[in-house]
């Protein structure tokens, strides 16, 4: 998933904590300390600006020991905490676990509750008694809501991640510029082999050509201006960017995409 869609995402899971600003991702398999230890391998893992672990799990299946697993690999985030050979005042930042989950718990929970949290606390007080370690579950099947019924950012995320395969257009509920780029990000998904390869080195045309004019600028060259102006001008100018962007628009790629990506304009994009 894209940074900033899972960003917006995982503020809306996390519900009232402090919002995400930036992400960083981790690498997804986590060895044991020793070479003869299990190891784990996570769907994504990442950590935030304040050094906050996620773990987000993506499960088909269900597991007969699943939340033995869940805590078993909230164990890796905290355990890689620990300085080697430093002093250590053993504190720790948050380490969350979401689960988007194929199924739902067999207990007695809300047949609609569908986001499940799940925390250390005293049991006769009933208070946290450790905010830095939560298991976030999402379960599909009991999120039941029809487009109509949409109120909520998390409710159209719900939807989405639920219904994704089956949309051929983006919603009418889901006008958001976030849902917007997901569409598009899931348009270029379902390009052929033929057809991304196209994508993409249209798009590292576009890239190239944008370095050569940033690099004549900063360095205040005027040949190398010249140069990379004229450079500009026949590639954006070129037949076969405007054959390009004629067949990303045929497979129903969003124009602002393939403007960005041919370097076009909208405005001759939708002329051809």
């Amino acid at each position: 998933m894209i940074k900033h869609l899972l960003i917006d995402f995982l503020n809306q899971v996390l519900g009232d904590r402090e919002r995400i600003l930036d992400l960083t991702y981790l690498n997804t398999e986590n060895q044991g300390k020793t070479e003869w230890d299990r190891k784990a391998i996570f769907d994504l893992y990442c950590e935030n600006e304040k050094g906050e672990k996620f773990i987000i799990e993506l499960q088909n299946v269900k597991q007969e020991f699943f939340k033995d697993r869940s805590i078993f690999y909230a164990s890796f985030p905290i355990q890689e905490q620990a300085p080697k050979g430093k002093d250590w005042d053993y504190y720790l930042n948050a380490v969350y676990t979401i689960g988007i989950l194929n199924f739902s718990f067999p207990d007695k929970s809300s047949k609609e509750r569908y986001l499940r949290e799940v925390q250390l606390l005293d049991d006769q007080t009933f208070e946290i008694f450790y905010d830095k370690l939560a298991f976030i579950y999402l379960e599909m099947p009991k999120f039941r809501k029809s487009e109509a019924e949409l109120v909520t950012h998390l409710d159209k995320w719900m939807y989405v991640l639920k219904n994704l395969p089956k949309l051929q257009v983006r919603p009418a509920k889901l006008q958001e510029k976030v849902f917007e780029k997901l569409f598009s990000e899931a348009e270029i998904a379902k390009l052929t082999p033929e057809d991304m390869r196209t994508y993409e080195e249209s798009l590292k045309t576009y890239r190239d050509n944008y370095i050569v004019l940033e690099t004549a600028r900063k360095e205040g060259k005027q040949e190398g201006i010249d140069e990379g102006i004229e450079k500009g001008i026949e590639i954006g100018a070129s037949q076969r960017e405007t054959e390009i962007a004629r067949r990303l628009k045929q497979k129903g790629v969003d124009i602002e995409v393939i403007a960005e990506t041919t370097g076009l304009s909208k405005e001759q994009i939708e002329q051809l």
